[in-house]
C-alpha cells in the first residue's frame, strides 16, 4: 500500500485520462440512460477514489435509467448531473496531484513502500529512505531517518467490559493487533512528516539518523505533529 506516492501502473491511469472524452461520454450517459459510454475510459484504474466516484456515477445514472414518475425522474436526473460533475472533477484533482508529484520529484523523492517488520514489539519503529538534492540539474543525494516510538497502549473505555478475563492467548492476539494497527499510524504520520518538511523547503542534510516520536501530551498516542522531527517539543499542557 502506497501512502504518499500515486502507483506507477495509476500515474499511467490518471495521464493518459482524457478529459474531453471523459466530458462527452459523461453526457452520452445521461442522454442514454445507461452507463455503457463510460466504460473503456480507463477510470477504474485511476485509484480508488475515481473509483469511488465512477461507482456513485453508476448507482445514480441506474437510479434515472429506473425513475418512472416526473418528479422523480428529474430528482434522479439532477443527481446523476451531479454525480457525472464530481467524477469529472475527481479526475482534475487526480491530475492536479500527479502534476504535483511530478515537481516535487525533481527535488526530492521519499519512498513509501516500507515492509511490515516480521517481529513487533511495544518499541515500534518505521524507516523511511529518501534522496533529495537543490535543484534539477544537481547530483541527488540520499538519506535515511528511522522514527522510534515507544507504544504504551490504552485501555478502550468506549466498548464494553468482557464477562471474563481473556486468556494469555487472547490478550498476546489482541497486543498483536494494537501494535498492527500503532506501527501503521506511526507508518502514515513519519510519511507525511518527512513530505511537509520537504515541501517546506527542508534540506536534507538536516535530517537526523533517528528521531524519537513525540506522544500528544493530551494522551492517545501519536497525533499529527508526533514526527515533526524539525519542530521544537511541544510543552506539556
Amino acid at each position: 500500500m502506497t501512502y504518499i506516492n500515486l502507483p506507477s501502473n495509476q500515474q499511467a491511469a490518471i495521464s493518459d485520462m482524457d478529459e474531453t472524452a471523459l466530458r462527452a461520454a459523461v453526457r452520452k450517459c445521461l442522454d442514454e440512460e445507461r452507463i455503457g459510454p463510460i466504460h473503456g475510459l480507463g477510470l477504474s484504474d485511476c485509484g480508488p477514489y475515481v473509483g469511488t466516484k465512477l461507482h456513485e456515477f453508476q448507482q445514480a445514472i441506474a437510479e434515472y435509467s429506473k425513475a418512472k414518475a416526473h418528479a422523480k425522474r428529474e430528482r434522479t436526473r439532477q443527481d446523476a448531473l451531479r454525480a457525472g460533475s464530481d467524477l469529472v472533477h475527481a479526475v482534475q484533482q487526480m491530475k492536479g496531484r500527479l502534476e504535483t508529484e511530478r515537481q516535487e520529484g525533481e527535488l526530492y523523492f521519499i519512498e513509501d513502500q516500507i515492509r511490515l517488520p516480521f517481529y513487533l514489539s511495544k518499541r515500534l519503529s518505521v524507516p523511511v529512505s529518501f534522496r533529495w538534492r537543490s535543484s534539477p540539474s544537481a547530483d541527488w543525494k540520499y538519506g535515511h531517518l528511522t522514527f522510534v516510538y515507544d507504544f504504551s497502549p490504552q485501555p478502550s473505555y468506549t466498548l464494553p467490559l468482557p464477562k471474563r478475563k481473556p486468556s494469555a492467548a487472547q490478550a498476546a492476539r489482541d497486543l498483536e493487533d494494537s501494535l498492527y494497527r500503532e506501527w501503521e499510524r506511526l507508518k502514515a504520520q513519519a510519511l507525511f512528516s518527512m513530505r511537509e518538511f520537504f515541501r517546506d523547503g527542508g534540506d536534507g542534510d538536516a535530517v537526523p539518523e533517528v528521531f524519537a516520536v513525540r506522544p500528544s501530551p493530551y494522551g492517545g498516542g501519536l497525533n499529527n505533529f508526533s514526527c515533526n522531527f524539525w519542530q521544537p517539543e511541544r510543552p506539556a499542557p
